[in-house]
């Protein structure tokens, strides 16, 4: 009995031991974790309702912000000839100009749509126009009215010859104005 003793008593401290660190390896340990993993969960969800705290208290500063943006792109897209197609952005220009023309005394004797060019997400349309305009004041007012209008029109050439060298009243013109068109 006596080996059995001392077998026990160096058994069971050792026994004891090892039961202690299983169970600080598997209890104490893996708590600790879990613990750490929770409190940067709830720092991060701290961090992130902090950010929303904040956007939220900006909100009214970021809608005016955005209604300037959206005034500020209307007034933009008034500058721009609408139609869905090129084509028809083409011939809305080309009833301006054809109005403005007429409107000044003066007589298209042709016009072509030129093929639309690529800007961008936009497109540059462009109209060429053969006239007769009844002097060199109309043909002028003609100008002023094109370049100031409220779509923006832009003069890309301009050909300008007298009809008749003896009387030189009569200007035959060949105008050719283009203009962005904002299409969807």
């Amino acid at each position: 009995m006596n080996r059995n003793s001392r077998m026990l008593k160096i058994v069971v401290p050792i026994t004891l031991i090892l039961l202690i660190a299983f169970i600080y390896e598997y209890g104490y340990v893996r708590i600790e974790a879990e613990e750490a993993t929770l409190a940067d969960t709830r720092s991060v969800k701290r961090k992130t309702l902090e950010k929303y705290v904040t956007m939220i208290s900006q909100k009214p500063i970021l809608e005016k912000t955005l209604s300037d943006i959206r005034e500020k792109r209307k007034a933009e897209n008034n500058k721009l000839f609408e139609g869905q197609t090129p084509a028809l952005a083409s011939a809305a220009l080309q009833n301006t100009v054809k109005t403005i023309i007429t409107e000044r005394g003066g007589t298209i004797s042709s016009e072509r749509v030129e093929k639309p060019e690529d800007f961008g997400r936009m497109k540059v349309v462009a109209v060429t126009f053969d006239a007769i305009m009844p002097g060199a004041r109309a043909l002028t007012d003609t100008i002023y009215a094109i370049e100031t209008h409220t779509q923006s029109i832009i003069i890309r050439e301009l050909d300008t010859r007298v009809r008749n060298f003896r009387e030189p009243k009569d200007m035959m013109v060949r105008l050719t104005v283009a203009a962005m068109a904002g299409g969807r």
